[in-house]
């Protein structure tokens, strides 16, 4: 879809500067952006990038103090503006309409809700439960009695063993595995014996889980994910762990088994978290941490092992102080060996 500076600074209600006949057909973000493109600056430290970007309208602060020679549209919040203004410039999101496909294989003691979506080849054994308006994607499996909520979004390929329990509104994207056994064995008589690992995985309302992260089933009882949180890519969740609500997990994080984390916990990219451990509620852990103990609400860490952000921030100073610390030793050795042989 095609249309003008005009018309979207109309959309957002901002402040138009430069030619309201720009041609407008595709968003991006300001560095990755080329003509005809609409993008938006939402933090001053992206100021610099006006000068060089390629877009053709710019959606910014009104009170942002800068010039370009680009279209501008001013207004008191850029990020809602430009996603407001996306929503009419992209192709709408693709809507699956309610049916199941011929290939599909239902189990006679499932239950479908109403207005549900089963796309090819989807399997649903026995007992399964799916709630009204649940999509369910092409080549997906939903293991017996697993419930699924109402108006969730399956995307093809998401394994759900058996007796999983989705809340309503929750997304799942391709290659999710929820259930799958626990990591857990036992080694005795020279060998590793599996220890059986016979609980489920239950996930709240409104919680979305990005695509190949693995949610493995409880030992005993329940693997849990709070209402509203949001998982990256390739998460790896152990079993009996319990996250709270609206927690941020980011890629690639791994949390080893019966982990419990709090609720508004931010967990960023590459952590790794020990076992049997607590991370407190409004805790923030940065990327690449590796958390080996229990982290009281409201901590910042950092570092590997992790550490209260402020105690990194010395460590870290004094580490790149080294070779100058390491210098400075030897002249001081040098000058003692002196000393001692004047006294001989």
């Amino acid at each position: 879809m095609q249309i003008t500076a005009r018309d979207i600074a109309e959309i957002v209600g901002g402040k138009l500067s430069g030619n309201p006949d720009e041609i407008i057909a595709g968003v991006a973000g300001i560095k990755e952006a080329q003509p005809g493109d609409l993008t938006f600056v939402g933090s001053p430290k992206y100021f610099s990038a006006l000068k060089s970007t390629r877009a053709s309208v710019i959606i910014l602060a009104s009170n942002a103090k800068v010039e370009s020679d680009r279209t501008l549209i001013r207004v008191d919040d850029p990020m809602a503006a430009f996603v407001k203004a996306v929503q009419r410039i992209v192709p709408p999101p693709i809507c699956f309409k309610p049916g199941v496909h011929p290939s599909a294989a239902i189990s006679p003691t499932a239950t479908l809700g109403k207005d549900v979506s089963i796309q090819p080849f989807v399997v649903i054994d026995d007992g399964a439960m799916i709630g009204a308006r649940t999509v369910i994607g092409a080549g997906s499996y939903v293991g017996h009695e697993s419930q699924v909520g109402a108006d969730c979004i399956i995307y093809p390929r998401v394994t759900m063993r058996e007796r999983t329990k989705l809340g309503d509104r929750v997304v799942l994207h391709g290659g999710v595995v929820l259930g799958a056994d626990g990591f857990g064995y036992e080694f005795t008589g020279g060998k590793h014996e599996k220890i059986p690992q016979v609980g489920s995985v239950e996930i709240g309302d409104d919680v979305e889980i990005g695509a190949n992260t693995t949610i493995d089933r409880a030992r005993f009882g329940k693997t849990r994910i709070g209402k509203g949180t949001k998982i990256d890519n390739l998460v790896q969740i152990g079993h009996n762990c319990v996250i709270g609500e609206h927690c941020i997990i980011c890629g690639l994080v791994g949390m080893a088994g019966s982990t419990i984390i709090g609720d508004h916990v931010t967990i960023a990219g590459q952590v790794g978290i020990a076992g049997h451990l607590t991370i407190g509620d409004k805790s923030i852990i940065m990327a690449q941490a590796g958390v080996t103990k229990d982290v009281p609400p409201g901590s910042f860490m950092l570092g590997a092992p992790a550490v209260p952000h402020t105690k990194f921030k010395r460590v870290n100073a004094a580490t790149q102080r080294l070779p100058e610390l390491v210098e400075k030793l030897r002249e001081l050795e040098q000058q003692l060996a002196e000393m001692r042989g004047r006294l001989r």
